[in-house]
């Protein structure tokens, strides 16, 4: 029998030398590991942020229902459309007395206009004075305004009177002396089947028998301007109150957020700023062709907003949203794919998306016939912002906005 039979072979171990070579190798191995560690943990940690974004996309419902419409290209600005500096000549009043003056009457040298917090004010030398207040208080954020009011729409009728469209509480006459406010027809109420949701603008006959009004929708409230553009519903009327009778009448109904009014002289039809569409509509209230309506002015460079007379026989029409071209159109773009407008209201609220509307402010002269005779910018609303209504009184342009903290006057003979 050999010596080694039975014993257990084993190899030898070599002494093993740990080189440069060997440690690197060693350390890459490691720094593999964490960096796949890091991986799974960073896909992880996507997948958990990624779960409740893709509840709101595919769960939860949003809060509009977009109908597809078409927008014409817009009209190159060129011409009289040409962008200009001309509203920064303006000059700010009553800066921080008075907030969201969205609409201007004047008697004589004393100016009137409804507030964001609810009241009929009057405006003299420096000074805002209080003349009445329609709702009820509390006066803070939007969520008040189905009680406290928000007066858009303010007109001067025969008797030396106001006429108001109250967005939520309807169309009034306020004594500008005594402060007492008629209502002649309550917001909220069902007419013709529709709720008068959203009271905008308001236009009187010269004796005082007609008030035609706009409701901009009968679903949407004024607190949702912004979902009614972007739902884009043609939901929207222009209706007759009858002073006498107290009848109330649609006029016109199916209308793209129909905002600003103007009664043309003739009194048988009025201009409707059909802001969703970027036109303004005329339509026949009295006359032979009562019920009708054709397109005074088509494919507008901005949104209109209200409309008002300009000395020259023409009508100012503001806008505080432009479509650029050359430039690129949110409003367009989205005009044709409802479904983008329905996931960015899954994902952001409406006072985070108006941070993204450029501050661009537009007034424009128009003709009949259509036809621009001048037009005043301010591309980054640096001076005049959110700009509502120009208001034409002794040579110069009083802007109202439906925003911003202050009334704006231009000097037409500087520009």
């Amino acid at each position: 029998m050999n010596e080694t039979e039975g014993l257990r072979f084993r190899r030898r171990r070599r002494p093993q030398v740990i080189t440069d070579e060997l440690q690197q190798n060693r350390e890459r191995g490691s720094s593999t590991y964490s960096g796949k560690v890091f991986k799974v943990t960073f896909v992880s940690l996507g997948c958990f942020l990624l779960l409740p974004l893709l509840v709101v996309v595919f769960v939860l419902e949003s809060p509009i229902d977009p109908e597809a419409f078409s927008l014409k290209e817009p009209p190159l600005m060129r011409g009289c459309w040409e962008p200009n500096l001309k509203l920064r000549e303006a000059q700010r009043l009553f800066e921080n007395q008075i907030s969201g003056p969205e609409s201007i009457a004047n008697i004589g040298d004393v100016f009137y206009s409804g507030t964001a917090d609810g009241r009929i004010a009057k405006l003299i030398g420096r000074r805002v004075h209080t003349v009445a207040r329609l709702g009820k208080p509390p006066c803070g954020p939007t969520e008040d305004e189905p009680s406290c009011g928000r007066p858009l729409g303010i007109k001067i009728g025969p008797n030396g009177t106001l006429f108001v469209a109250d967005a939520y509480l309807g169309v009034f006459e306020v004594n500008p002396t005594t402060g007492e406010a008629t209502r002649l027809v309550p917001g909220g109420q069902v007419v013709a089947g529709r709720k008068l949701s959203f009271i905008n603008d308001l236009a009187v006959t010269r004796d005082g028998k007609k008030v035609y009004f706009t409701d901009s929708s009968s679903r949407w409230q004024r607190r949702n301007y912004l979902q009614l553009v972007m739902e884009a519903t043609a939901d929207g009327r222009l209706l007759e109150y009858d002073t006498e009778t107290r009848e109330l009448t649609v006029m016109m109904e199916n209308l793209r957020f129909p905002n600003g009014i103007h009664l043309l002289p003739e009194e048988e039809s009025v201009l409707v700023a059909e802001t969703t569409m970027a036109r303004i509509r005329r339509v026949h209230v009295a006359g032979l062709n009562k019920g009708g309506m054709d397109t005074f002015m088509d494919n507008l460079p901005g949104f209109p907003d209200n409309i008002r007379p300009s000395s020259t026989g023409g009508y100012w029409v503001a806008m505080s949203a432009v479509r650029p071209n050359p430039g690129f159109s949110m409003l367009d773009f989205l005009s044709q794919r409802p479904w983008i407008k329905k996931l960015v209201f899954k994902l952001f609220s409406q006072d985070v998306l108006m941070k993204f509307v450029p501050r661009y402010s537009l007034v424009a002269e128009l003709h009949d016939g259509g036809v621009c005779t001048r037009s005043f910018h301010d591309p980054d609303g640096l001076v005049v912002a959110y700009v509502s209504e120009a208001h034409e009184h002794d040579g110069s342009l009083y802007l109202g906005s439906f925003r911003s903290p202050y009334i704006a006057k231009l000097d037409l003979s500087k520009v």
